[in-house]
């Protein structure tokens, strides 16, 4: 499988990467560990997660699925060497440096290894300076506990402060960007903050690349989305627009035979301002997706109707 450059990280990522914050929440130990065998069988070879994931769950405080990736490491089904690891830090606590030292070694610890390719600011922390934040991201470089580092949630004048203060100190620089982005969230990313990251060449792995499972087509009334996990966030793009993105999906997929999440992730490829959407799974099939959107591809015309539908 043809793999992207993650911006200046030194990384290649296979075209979609596996979105962990399902680990331990939607999908068992067991389950995990075979989506995680079936998905690096297919030919991809990179994990998001973070030190949250995932402390929303009732008798959970956050972990949870970096544990579980570490015990599949562990197995050795997959050599370290092959799997590019990405976590985050700061959601909850903040992002001074004595915070990222010890969040990172409790990470390194519950996934069993000794360095973490990828390490984010998890969310801006206004109440520490970002000098403070990149100097201890840089001494995790220099210790060798991380290769890489990027922010999560920033917006382009967040991220262009970051990049500015390195430049001025000589620091180490925010390498990836972490967005929300999909069909229906598009001023996330869109504009300013795309335009920064292919001037200063920065890598984009995007997250909600299928809004939170609304883009499958599954959920298209309010009354379908009650109970569901993350029903918070679904049932807010059964509106109007939502319904006319998915209309305009239907149309593409009668045509095509893809599935709308297929057609969802394919749709992000075609994007050159994204390196690798994330995109998660809780069963074999739905994993199915991530190779069959690969495969998809879609016309000019297309990707123009999509566009238009979630503008």
């Amino acid at each position: 499988m043809e793999k992207r450059a993650l911006g200046r990280t030194g990384l290649s990522i296979a075209p979609i990467v596996f979105g962990g914050n399902v680990f331990g929440w939607t999908a068992d130990e067991n389950t995990s560990f075979q989506l995680l065998d079936a998905f690096f069988d297919s030919g991809f070879n990179t994990i998001d997660t973070a030190d949250v994931y995932s402390a929303w769950v009732p008798g959970h405080e956050g972990g949870e699925s970096e544990t579980i990736i570490g015990k599949w490491l562990k197995r050795g089904s997959v050599s370290r060497d092959k799997a590019i690891i990405v976590s985050k830090v700061g959601y909850d606590k903040g992002l001074k440096a004595q915070r990222i030292a010890d969040a990172v070694d409790d990470s390194l610890r519950r996934l069993q290894t000794d360095y973490i390719d990828l390490y984010l600011a998890h969310k801006p922390d206004p109440e520490t300076p970002i000098e403070e934040t990149l100097g201890a991201f840089t001494k995790l470089k220099e210790q060798g506990k991380v290769r890489a580092i990027g922010c999560s949630n920033y917006d382009a004048p967040e991220l262009k402060a970051a990049l500015d203060a390195s430049e001025a100190t000589g620091l180490a620089r925010f390498d990836v960007v972490q967005p929300e982005y999909n069909l229906y969230t598009r001023e996330r990313f869109e504009g300013p903050l795309a335009e920064l990251t292919a001037q200063e060449d920065i890598g984009v792995i995007n997250y909600y690349s299928l809004a939170a499972g609304f883009l499958t087509g599954k959920y298209r009334s309010k009354a379908e989305t009650e109970g569901v996990a993350r029903s918070y966030r679904v049932g807010d793009y059964v509106n109007a627009r939502g319904l006319a993105i998915l209309g305009v999906m239907d149309t593409i997929a009668a045509e095509t035979g893809a599935k709308l999440a297929d057609i969802a992730l394919a749709w992000l490829l075609a994007k050159k301002s994204v390196t690798a959407p994330i995109a998660s799974a809780t069963s074999l099939s739905q994993l199915e997706s991530f190779k069959r959107a690969v495969d998809l591809k879609l016309t000019d015309d297309m990707v123009t109707l999509l566009d238009k539908a979630g503008a």
